[in-house]
């Protein structure tokens, strides 16, 4: 497995290659929402490897398929924060935002099933959570940074359509 160095540095690389989005978009219409591409999804499974600090653009969190192909989020610091606790293992003395939802979600009697990043539409990605109470699937719309907090606390499995991993991966070598 490559180092956290050998990691940032080939992002480097990828980043400065490609357009430079940080994943950040700009105010979205309604009508410019419902324009998003419709697509067949063909969901592949994904691990997160870490969560990075890249120097210009911030935290990001890497995910991998079993092809190898690898996928940055850039996300917040908070989130980034409760990844790599949830990742570690790591608890602490009281519970964090993330920590909370899982609460409620299991005291409301409700579980988390799986997380689906499903689009990448004006450089912002899309996810849903995907939880089932009293026999029924609840989709919740959310950021995939805080869905990937959620499903590390539920062991719950992640997963990105194909279309977004493939127009969207960047290739890292295992130095």
């Amino acid at each position: 497995m490559a180092s956290d160095d050998d990691i940032l540095r080939q992002f480097n690389e990828q980043f400065r290659r490609s357009s430079g989005s940080s994943g950040s978009g700009e105010e979205i219409t309604p009508e410019e929402l419902e324009a998003r591409r419709s697509r067949e999804l063909n969901e592949k499974e994904v691990k997160v490897m870490g969560v990075y600090e890249h120097p210009s653009s911030g935290p990001f969190v890497l995910l991998r398929d079993s092809r190898g192909r690898n996928l940055p989020i850039w996300i917040g610091q908070p989130e980034a924060l409760s990844i790599s606790l949830a990742v570690d293992g790591a608890a602490t003395p009281r519970p964090m935002t993330h920590d909370l939802m899982k609460i409620i979600i299991e005291r409301l009697g409700a579980n988390v099933e799986f997380i689906l990043i499903d689009d990448l539409y004006n450089n912002v990605y899309y996810a849903k959570v995907t939880m089932r109470q009293d026999g029924r699937a609840v989709d919740i719309d959310c950021r995939p940074s805080d869905a990937i907090a959620v499903a590390l606390r539920f062991k719950a499995p992640i997963y990105v359509a194909d279309a977004v991993l493939e127009e969207n991966h960047w290739e890292l070598s295992e130095e």
